[in-house]
């Protein structure tokens, strides 16, 4: 009879997930050594949501194949959102992240690497963000918010139109207001 039951919470430990609980996230250091440069006291008030896959051959969401990928170009982001709903930190927040590329916020400020934190979603151009993503993303957000005074969270289609589309996929309506940013 103890048989039966101990594997049942067996089966029910390995199916909850480790990345969220509450309000809190585990996050997986992952820490590069390319794709940004050190800083010390820089103002973060931007946070750009991106889409990434590995395109080189292998498994799309295999993260060490999607690092990879990053050092070829010498691109990085803070943190990377698995297909499970795992976050990698790549970059340390204090830390300026080679994500956005040529770009602009909505004030005209450029080089937006320097006052952003860059998130990737493990998605492709026909598979959009799943929902334990969009969960992790917003608790992501959330802590970030809590860390750094943000006044813009966007998509990087949304500070290089016409250059970048993603994330893909997504509606950003939908995550905007769950976010509690409606038309922001």
């Amino acid at each position: 009879m103890k048989q039966p039951i101990f594997a049942i919470i067996l089966f029910l430990i390995s199916c909850s997930s480790p990345v969220l609980a509450g309000d809190s996230l585990t996050i997986v250091n992952k820490k590069v050594s390319f794709g940004y440069e050190s800083s010390q006291n820089r103002k973060i008030d931007a946070v750009i949501v991106h889409s990434t896959f590995n395109n080189s051959g292998g498994d799309n969401y295999d993260i060490d194949l999607v690092i990879k990928q990053f050092s070829t170009y010498k691109v990085s982001a803070h943190y990377v959102i698995g297909r499970d709903g795992k976050v990698y930190q790549l970059v340390d927040e204090q830390n300026i992240s080679y994500h956005a590329g040529k770009s602009s916020l909505p004030d005209g400020r450029t080089n937006v690497n320097s006052c952003s934190i860059g998130i990737e979603i493990m998605t492709t151009y026909t598979d959009g963000p799943n929902e334990k993503q969009i969960e992790t993303l917003l608790a992501l957000i959330k802590k970030i918010k809590s860390n750094h005074q943000i006044n813009y969270v966007l998509r990087h289609s949304d500070i290089a139109p016409g250059r970048k589309t993603d994330p893909w996929n997504m509606n950003w309506d939908l995550f905007k207001q769950q976010l509690n940013e409606p038309g922001k």
